[in-house]
């Protein structure tokens, strides 16, 4: 009987525990939620200021910086991405002499050219790469089919680059830009980036740049909402808004390394950052969360 008693006492008591427990999380999910009344305010003031927002960014949770190795890669696994024949490209002139601080390397062959300087690395193939002269790359009317140009990119990132997912596509003149930046556990890392340039022959050129993610490291901390964050950012644009009008079309949160290396052995921190997109221009402006400072 004492024990029939003392098992319901520890269901009710357990009971209680978990209700406590929700009451915590849907507190600590509304501490760090902008209100319906904080958007519409915002949205006001903007508008106000000739700023006008087609998107909404409403959760902002504390976050914990990444470390993020320098910059370092492995030149023999890019001469294989890059060259059907990797063993035929000549190999940089230093060999096994080339100086610890001289970081720039050059590979040629077959018109394909492979530069690696200060942590970018920049391929170019006049010719186009992954199913040159597919006549299916172009529209009727000479435009580049979207659809068939992000297949190729999304080939190659599946194939070599697989944390990668796309993040921006842009028409440069008559090329098409599409860009991938590193996920990591659901975040982007904005410093670390793969972008394709696509002509009607193919993919041309590849920019990429990328440390190695280590992992969360430091303190996590309380981020600026994003109105206040809105706010900085009117206070940047404001004078030129007055004449040209401003319409942001997506905010999110991502991480960014401001300070990077060339060294193997070195890392450092990537910070949440906001980005906010501003339609007709391709690069977003950067805001850091933890300080409210926008990236010049």
């Amino acid at each position: 009987m004492q024990w029939e008693r003392a098992k319901t006492y520890l269901i009710i008591f357990f009971i209680i525990l978990n209700i406590g427990l929700f009451g915590l999380i849907l507190f600590e999910e509304r501490r760090y939620t902008m209100t319906q009344e904080q958007e519409r305010t915002i949205r006001a003031v903007l508008a106000a200021n000739n700023i006008n927002v087609y998107t909404t960014l409403r959760r902002f949770p504390p976050m914990q910086p990444l470390e993020v190795s320098g910059f370092y890669y492995d030149i023999e696994q890019l001469l294989a991405i890059f060259f059907e024949n990797p063993e035929q490209v000549p190999r940089d002139p230093f060999g096994d002499e080339r100086p610890d601080d001289m970081l720039h390397y050059i590979f040629v062959h077959n018109n394909k050219r492979l530069e690696i300087s200060n942590g970018f690395i920049s391929f170019y193939n006049p010719y186009g790469m992954e199913n040159p002269n597919n006549p299916a790359l172009s529209n009727d009317n000479g435009t580049l089919n979207r659809d068939v140009a992000r297949s190729m990119t999304n080939a190659f990132i599946q194939t070599y680059f697989r944390n990668f997912v796309e993040d921006q596509v842009f028409e440069i003149g008559s090329e098409l830009r599409i860009s991938y930046r590193q996920e990591y556990r659901g975040r982007i890392v904005q410093s670390n980036f793969i972008e394709f340039s696509i002509s009607n022959t193919g993919i041309t050129h590849i920019d990429m740049r990328f440390g190695r993610v280590m992992g969360h490291s430091g303190t996590t901390r309380m981020l600026y909402a994003p109105d206040e964050v809105l706010l900085t950012f009117m206070q940047r644009v404001s004078a030129i808004a007055v004449d040209t009008p401003f319409f942001i079309s997506h905010m999110d949160l991502v991480y960014y390394q401001e300070y990077t290396s060339n060294l193997p052995d070195t890392s450092s921190l990537a910070f949440p950052f906001y980005r906010i997109f501003i339609q007709g221009n391709d690069m977003p402006f950067m805001i850091n969360a933890f300080y409210n400072t926008i990236l010049d």
